[in-house]
Protein backbone atom coordinates (compact mmCIF):
# COMPACT_ATOMS: atom_id res chain seq x y z
CA UNK A 1 0.00 0.00 0.00
CA UNK A 2 1.42 3.26 -1.09
CA UNK A 3 0.68 6.57 0.55
CA UNK A 4 1.32 9.94 -0.88
CA UNK A 5 2.15 12.84 1.29
CA UNK A 6 1.26 16.34 0.33
CA UNK A 7 4.31 18.47 -0.36
CA UNK A 8 5.17 20.76 2.51
CA UNK A 9 3.69 24.19 2.20
CA UNK A 10 6.15 27.04 1.97
CA UNK A 11 6.60 29.02 5.12
CA UNK A 12 5.42 32.59 4.90
CA UNK A 13 6.46 35.11 7.48
CA UNK A 14 3.68 37.47 8.39
CA UNK A 15 4.14 41.08 9.34
CA UNK A 16 0.67 42.17 10.50
CA UNK A 17 1.88 45.59 11.52
CA UNK A 18 3.64 46.40 8.27
CA UNK A 19 6.62 48.76 8.12
CA UNK A 20 7.24 50.83 11.27
CA UNK A 21 5.12 53.97 11.04
CA UNK A 22 7.46 56.03 13.19
CA UNK A 23 10.40 55.24 10.92
CA UNK A 24 8.47 56.12 7.77
CA UNK A 25 7.30 59.47 9.15
CA UNK A 26 10.77 60.24 10.47
CA UNK A 27 12.42 59.45 7.13
CA UNK A 28 9.93 61.64 5.25
CA UNK A 29 10.52 64.47 7.73
CA UNK A 30 14.30 64.21 7.54
CA UNK A 31 14.29 64.15 3.73
CA UNK A 32 12.01 67.18 3.54
CA UNK A 33 14.07 69.15 6.05
CA UNK A 34 17.31 68.15 4.33
CA UNK A 35 16.10 69.54 1.02
CA UNK A 36 14.80 72.70 2.67
CA UNK A 37 17.96 73.39 4.65
CA UNK A 38 20.38 72.37 1.90
CA UNK A 39 18.70 74.42 -0.83
CA UNK A 40 18.42 77.47 1.43
CA UNK A 41 22.09 77.19 2.40
CA UNK A 42 23.17 76.79 -1.23
CA UNK A 43 21.08 79.73 -2.45
CA UNK A 44 21.52 81.94 0.59
CA UNK A 45 17.80 82.67 0.35
CA UNK A 46 14.50 80.87 0.82
CA UNK A 47 12.43 79.48 -2.03
CA UNK A 48 10.44 82.35 -3.59
CA UNK A 49 6.73 82.81 -3.05
CA UNK A 50 4.36 83.24 -6.00
CA UNK A 51 3.38 86.53 -4.37
CA UNK A 52 6.91 87.88 -4.99
CA UNK A 53 7.65 89.97 -8.05
CA UNK A 54 8.29 88.19 -11.33
CA UNK A 55 11.78 89.64 -11.51
CA UNK A 56 12.81 88.27 -8.11
CA UNK A 57 11.37 84.85 -8.90
CA UNK A 58 13.20 84.70 -12.22
CA UNK A 59 16.43 85.86 -10.58
CA UNK A 60 16.20 83.11 -7.97
CA UNK A 61 15.68 80.29 -10.47
CA UNK A 62 18.27 81.70 -12.86
CA UNK A 63 20.95 82.19 -10.23
CA UNK A 64 20.34 79.14 -8.02
CA UNK A 65 19.62 76.26 -10.36
CA UNK A 66 21.59 73.75 -8.29
CA UNK A 67 19.66 74.69 -5.17
CA UNK A 68 16.38 74.22 -7.04
CA UNK A 69 17.46 70.76 -8.21
CA UNK A 70 18.49 69.72 -4.69
CA UNK A 71 15.18 70.92 -3.29
CA UNK A 72 13.25 69.07 -6.00
CA UNK A 73 15.16 65.84 -5.40
CA UNK A 74 14.58 65.73 -1.65
CA UNK A 75 10.93 66.77 -1.89
CA UNK A 76 10.31 63.97 -4.36
CA UNK A 77 12.16 61.53 -2.11
CA UNK A 78 10.16 62.65 0.94
CA UNK A 79 6.91 61.82 -0.86
CA UNK A 80 7.72 58.10 -1.08
CA UNK A 81 7.79 57.18 2.64
CA UNK A 82 4.76 59.43 3.20
CA UNK A 83 2.76 57.39 0.68
CA UNK A 84 3.91 54.15 2.33
CA UNK A 85 2.91 55.57 5.73
CA UNK A 86 -0.62 56.27 4.46
CA UNK A 87 -1.05 52.77 3.06
CA UNK A 88 0.41 51.11 6.17
CA UNK A 89 -1.62 53.19 8.64
CA UNK A 90 -4.84 52.55 6.72
CA UNK A 91 -4.18 48.80 6.68
CA UNK A 92 -3.33 48.80 10.39
CA UNK A 93 -6.59 50.55 11.27
CA UNK A 94 -8.50 47.90 9.35
CA UNK A 95 -6.54 45.14 11.08
CA UNK A 96 -7.53 46.73 14.38
CA UNK A 97 -11.18 46.42 13.41
CA UNK A 98 -11.82 49.97 12.23
CA UNK A 99 -14.55 49.86 9.61
CA UNK A 100 -15.40 53.56 9.63
CA UNK A 101 -14.47 55.75 6.63
CA UNK A 102 -11.54 57.15 8.59
CA UNK A 103 -9.18 54.43 7.38
CA UNK A 104 -10.01 55.18 3.74
CA UNK A 105 -9.83 58.93 4.35
CA UNK A 106 -6.38 58.49 5.88
CA UNK A 107 -5.18 56.52 2.85
CA UNK A 108 -6.61 58.96 0.29
CA UNK A 109 -5.30 61.99 2.19
CA UNK A 110 -1.82 60.53 2.53
CA UNK A 111 -1.70 59.45 -1.10
CA UNK A 112 -2.75 62.93 -2.28
CA UNK A 113 -0.28 64.63 0.05
CA UNK A 114 2.54 62.47 -1.28
CA UNK A 115 1.45 62.97 -4.90
CA UNK A 116 1.31 66.76 -4.66
CA UNK A 117 4.61 66.85 -2.80
CA UNK A 118 6.16 64.90 -5.67
CA UNK A 119 4.55 67.21 -8.25
CA UNK A 120 5.98 70.25 -6.48
CA UNK A 121 9.46 68.83 -7.05
CA UNK A 122 9.38 69.69 -10.78
CA UNK A 123 12.06 72.35 -11.39
CA UNK A 124 11.03 75.46 -13.25
CA UNK A 125 12.62 76.70 -16.47
CA UNK A 126 13.08 80.37 -17.29
CA UNK A 127 10.29 80.81 -19.92
CA UNK A 128 7.65 79.34 -17.62
CA UNK A 129 9.22 80.24 -14.30
CA UNK A 130 6.33 82.33 -12.90
CA UNK A 131 3.65 79.80 -13.76
CA UNK A 132 5.70 76.82 -12.58
CA UNK A 133 6.65 78.62 -9.38
CA UNK A 134 2.97 79.14 -8.66
CA UNK A 135 2.26 75.49 -9.48
CA UNK A 136 5.12 74.33 -7.27
CA UNK A 137 3.86 76.49 -4.39
CA UNK A 138 0.26 75.33 -4.78
CA UNK A 139 1.22 71.65 -5.00
CA UNK A 140 3.90 71.62 -2.32
CA UNK A 141 2.02 74.07 -0.09
CA UNK A 142 -1.75 73.70 0.35
CA UNK A 143 -1.91 70.93 -2.25
CA UNK A 144 0.22 68.75 0.02
CA UNK A 145 -0.70 70.15 3.45
CA UNK A 146 -4.49 69.99 3.05
CA UNK A 147 -4.49 66.23 2.24
CA UNK A 148 -1.96 65.77 5.05
CA UNK A 149 -4.68 67.11 7.33
CA UNK A 150 -7.07 64.48 5.94
CA UNK A 151 -4.50 61.78 6.70
CA UNK A 152 -4.18 63.00 10.30
CA UNK A 153 -7.93 63.38 10.81
CA UNK A 154 -8.55 59.98 9.23
CA UNK A 155 -6.23 58.46 11.83
CA UNK A 156 -7.17 60.59 14.83
CA UNK A 157 -10.96 60.22 14.75
CA UNK A 158 -11.27 56.41 14.55
CA UNK A 159 -8.28 55.99 16.87
CA UNK A 160 -10.04 58.19 19.43
CA UNK A 161 -13.37 56.37 19.06
CA UNK A 162 -11.66 52.99 19.34
CA UNK A 163 -9.41 54.12 22.23
CA UNK A 164 -6.33 53.26 20.17
CA UNK A 165 -4.52 56.53 20.89
CA UNK A 166 -4.48 58.81 23.95
CA UNK A 167 -7.25 61.40 23.91
CA UNK A 168 -4.80 64.28 24.06
CA UNK A 169 -2.98 63.01 20.99
CA UNK A 170 -6.20 62.52 19.04
CA UNK A 171 -7.37 66.02 20.02
CA UNK A 172 -4.03 67.52 18.99
CA UNK A 173 -4.32 65.74 15.66
CA UNK A 174 -7.74 67.26 15.02
CA UNK A 175 -6.41 70.76 15.77
CA UNK A 176 -3.55 70.22 13.33
CA UNK A 177 -5.97 68.82 10.73
CA UNK A 178 -8.19 71.91 10.99
CA UNK A 179 -5.15 74.18 10.61
CA UNK A 180 -4.13 72.17 7.55
CA UNK A 181 -7.53 72.63 5.91
CA UNK A 182 -7.54 76.39 6.59
CA UNK A 183 -4.06 76.66 5.08
CA UNK A 184 -5.79 76.55 1.68
CA UNK A 185 -6.73 80.19 2.28
CA UNK A 186 -3.13 81.14 1.49
CA UNK A 187 -4.08 80.79 -2.17
CA UNK A 188 -6.28 83.85 -1.66
CA UNK A 189 -4.13 85.87 0.74
CA UNK A 190 -0.48 85.35 1.69
CA UNK A 191 -1.34 86.29 5.29
CA UNK A 192 -2.53 82.73 5.83
CA UNK A 193 0.78 81.25 4.65
CA UNK A 194 1.96 80.82 8.26
CA UNK A 195 -0.51 77.94 8.56
CA UNK A 196 1.49 75.91 6.02
CA UNK A 197 4.66 75.31 8.08
CA UNK A 198 2.63 75.07 11.30
CA UNK A 199 0.39 72.33 9.89
CA UNK A 200 3.16 70.59 7.92
CA UNK A 201 5.76 70.26 10.66
CA UNK A 202 3.18 69.88 13.40
CA UNK A 203 1.55 67.19 11.29
CA UNK A 204 4.80 65.34 10.65
CA UNK A 205 5.59 65.39 14.37
CA UNK A 206 2.09 64.09 15.07
CA UNK A 207 2.50 61.25 12.56
CA UNK A 208 5.76 60.21 14.19
CA UNK A 209 4.16 60.18 17.65
CA UNK A 210 0.99 58.43 16.49
CA UNK A 211 3.07 55.85 14.63
CA UNK A 212 4.90 55.00 17.84
CA UNK A 213 1.71 54.71 19.93
CA UNK A 214 -0.75 53.11 17.49
CA UNK A 215 -0.93 49.42 18.48
CA UNK A 216 -0.53 46.56 16.03
CA UNK A 217 -3.22 44.48 17.77
CA UNK A 218 -6.35 45.70 19.51
CA UNK A 219 -5.73 46.12 23.22
CA UNK A 220 -8.03 44.25 25.57
CA UNK A 221 -10.91 46.23 26.99
CA UNK A 222 -11.07 48.89 24.27
CA UNK A 223 -14.75 48.26 23.59
CA UNK A 224 -16.52 47.31 20.38
CA UNK A 225 -15.02 47.93 17.02
CA UNK A 226 -16.10 51.23 15.46
CA UNK A 227 -18.29 50.44 12.46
Amino acid sequence: MYTTEAPPRPMHRQFPGGPPLTGLAAVSTVLFLTGLIASTAMAGATFPSPFDSGASILAYFHGHQDAVKVSAFFQFAAAVPLAIYAATASARLRNLGIRAPGASIAFVGGALAAAFLAISAVPASAPLVRALCALSFAAGGPGSVVPLGLLIAGLAVPAAVGALLPRWLAATGLVIAVAAEFSSLCLLADGFAYLLPAARFGGLAWLITAGALLPKIRPAGTGPNPA
